[in-house]
């Protein structure tokens, strides 16, 4: 099923904290200098930061990290250790004296589930998760289930766990399609396990980046984004709900050109691009569910997803 770290130059650092309180953490998808990036929030209730300068008429094209969190929006204050360490290693826009990293983040409702509504990611953790990132190399092994910002995850209303999942497809022409999806939904999994009913147990969100190799200008990553929710919604049901802050970002390194030969080849170039997006996201949501074990805590117990399938 492949990883996003299969997209040449994007490597992925997480760090978490269980136990004593604690059941959150950070992730950090860090992308080489130059990637190209762009994102759709479609949940009714996100949390997230610096969203606003990956639309595509705003100055700066490029995405020096994304950072996914715990923490609702408390935890967002982790993207402010993501873009410390971007800045000690020059990564970023230039302005006399130092550099300005764009660093855009998303948060999942987890608050209170280690046991303390009051544990959650500072941006030591993001900074932490951010150097993680680097250190890990090309190609590393991407950490699934309860790692990083799923570490608190929960979906199906609360009633089982959630938790980080990825997937890749390869096209023809050597373009790589990534997904890294933290799974925290108020919706099941379709097609995983058993149709759960009942109350929904706290608030929601389900996080995705999307990687590629390809050559996408800002608003083709954000059609890449938009498709992202097709494969969200074919995971996920209900999906894109009022209390689900559901955000998909979207990057382009611009290592591999599309077939822009001819108009026709362009529009095909890029629905098969985004079409195998949203398969990847897909594949990507079931495997986050499927990664998770199951935990107790002081504020419950939290079973797998696919214990109850079996």
């Amino acid at each position: 099923m492949g990883q996003i770290t299969d997209v040449p130059g994007i490597r992925v650092g997480q760090v978490e904290k269980i136990g004593d309180g604690w059941l959150t953490g950070v992730t950090v998808v860090l992308p080489p200098p130059g990637t190209v990036g762009s994102v759709d929030v479609r949940g009714g209730g996100p949390g997230t930061h610096e969203t606003d300068a990956l639309d595509p008429t705003t100055l700066v094209p490029t995405v020096d990290a994304v950072v996914l969190t715990g923490g609702s929006a408390f935890g967002l204050v982790s993207a402010h250790g993501a873009q410390r360490w971007c800045e000690e290693q020059g990564r970023g826009f230039a302005v006399p004296g130092t550099v300005v990293p764009i660093v855009p983040a998303a948060a999942i409702f987890d608050l209170g589930r280690g046991g303390d509504v009051h544990a959650r990611p500072d941006a030591g953790m993001g900074y932490q998760a951010a150097a993680a990132a680097f250190a890990s190399g090309d190609h590393a092994a991407v950490g699934r289930g309860n790692v990083g910002a799923g570490t608190g995850a929960v979906v199906a209303r609360g009633h089982y766990k959630g938790g980080v999942g990825t997937a890749s497809i390869t096209l023809d022409g050597g373009v790589v399609v990534g997904a890294l999806a933290v799974v925290n939904a108020l919706g099941a999994p379709v097609g995983a396990g058993p149709v759960v009913q009942g109350h929904q147990g706290g608030l929601n969100t389900t996080l995705v980046v999307i990687a590629t190799n390809a050559v996408l200008d800002v608003a083709e990553c954000k059609r890449t984004a938009n498709s992202g929710h097709a494969g969200l919604a074919r995971a996920v049901d209900p999906s894109h709900t009022l209390a689900d802050g559901d955000t998909v970002f979207a990057l382009a390194t611009g290592a591999v050109g599309l077939d822009r030969s001819t108009e026709q080849a362009r529009q095909v170039s890029l629905i098969t691009l985004q079409s195998a997006a949203a398969e990847a996201v897909r594949l990507a949501v079931l495997d986050g569910v499927l990664a998770a074990e199951g935990i107790t805590t002081a504020a419950g117990t939290f079973p797998a997803y696919r214990a109850a399938g079996e």
